[in-house]
């Protein structure tokens, strides 16, 4: 039986995980084994870059921290090494991250992950990986929005470099 210190300690965490996953937009839990210190700190760093806050934790207390949410189910696949991977702000942005890492080291797998607060699978999980950035996807639709004014704009101008002048308006 652990000491009243140690019990303490460990209902701290709980709550401290609990508050973090329940503030957060999207989560990735993954298995890190095999992964060696080097390729470790290069993944923090590109995950702390993009907002994500990664961190190991014991099955057990990430079990107990997901206790009476949407959520519970993900205590199925907490065995082995468990890190979680939680987006504040990004819904894509641990996915894609994760998913690249995975890609590219055999022995880190994806576990699970939700997204609203809500369990997703492993294909939406990749799914999300796919979509880019935030930043692509609102230059993109800036772009559909910019492209019939600019249009527009070379259809006048090509009017007044035909007649010489600019038309006049209407009065």
């Amino acid at each position: 039986m652990p000491n009243a210190k140690v019990l303490e300690q460990k209902k701290q965490i709980v709550a401290e995980v609990a508050e973090k996953v329940k503030n957060s937009v999207a989560g990735v839990i993954v298995d890190y084994t095999g992964t060696s210190v080097s390729d470790d700190t290069a993944l923090r760093k590109e995950l702390r870059e993009a907002g994500i806050d990664y961190f190991v934790v014991k099955n057990t207390l990430l079990g107990r921290a997901l206790e009476g949410t949407d959520l519970e189910g993900i205590k199925e696949v907490l065995e082995g090494t468990t890190a979680i991977a939680i987006s504040n702000e990004d819904h894509t942005a641990a996915a894609r991250i994760l998913s690249k890492f995975a890609g590219s080291h055999e022995s880190f797998k994806i576990k699970a992950g939700y997204l609203d607060g809500k369990q997703i699978d492993l294909a939406t999980i990749d799914s999300l990986a796919k979509l880019p950035t935030r930043e692509v996807l609102l230059a993109t639709v800036v772009g559909a929005f910019q492209a019939p004014i600019a249009a527009f704009a070379r259809a006048v101008q090509a009017i007044v470099d035909k007649n010489g002048s600019a038309p006049e308006a209407a009065e």
